[in-house]
């Protein structure tokens, strides 16, 4: 089972940024950030984002290279963006 995550407002995080910077960096935690109780933004180390980077890249040539060896006529680029994103497996 996951841990959750934490979870601290953006009156929080101004106040003690230095902190949940460091927490991302040395424990790879990311901090959710709320506005008014809604989640809005996240801080996740540079590590975390360039994985997630690499894994969209992958994951939207793969779509392109499915779609390409089974081409279908009428399918657009922006379909196949929209699915890719959709997807967030």
């Amino acid at each position: 089972m996951t841990q959750p995550l934490p979870i601290e407002s953006i009156r929080d995080v101004r106040a003690h940024l230095a902190e949940v910077v460091e927490r991302a960096d040395r424990d790879d935690v990311p901090t959710v950030i709320t506005r008014r109780g809604k989640e809005v933004a996240a801080v996740v180390s540079i590590e975390v984002l360039r994985k997630y980077q690499e894994w969209e890249e992958r994951e939207i040539n793969r779509i392109i290279d499915e779609r390409m060896a089974n081409p279908a006529p009428g399918i657009p680029i922006e379909d196949i963006m929209r699915e890719t994103l959709a997807r967030g497996e």
